[in-house]
């Protein structure tokens, strides 16, 4: 099993606008689908992290599924919106081992 996890550093005084978009993509299906999604923020460390988490049986199945949700013009449209929320990223692929 893989977790995923996408962590946004986001601007200052954006969390309630990038929260509402997160919303807005959970409603929409614009979120990944997986029984391991989750949706996190620091409540300590650097601060202003929006973190998705999301866990998949192989790393096929993720890169199926990042192409899946990129490739749809409603997507496309709503990361246009959250990215203005965001001062840069990261992805972390962590390998469960028990």
């Amino acid at each position: 099993m893989y977790i995923v996890r996408e962590i946004f550093h986001l601007q200052f005084g954006r969390f309630k606008d990038a929260k509402v978009l997160i919303d807005q993509a959970e409603k929409n299906g614009l979120m990944p689908q997986t029984d391991g999604t989750r949706v996190l923020t620091d409540f300590t460390g650097k601060s202003y992290r929006l973190i998705l988490e999301s866990s998949y049986a192989t790393l096929s199945d993720f890169e199926k599924d990042l192409t899946k949700e990129m490739g749809t013009t409603d997507w496309k449209q709503w990361y246009e919106q959250f990215k203005a929320c965001v001062s840069h990223s990261e992805r972390e692929i962590l390998k469960l081992i028990s």
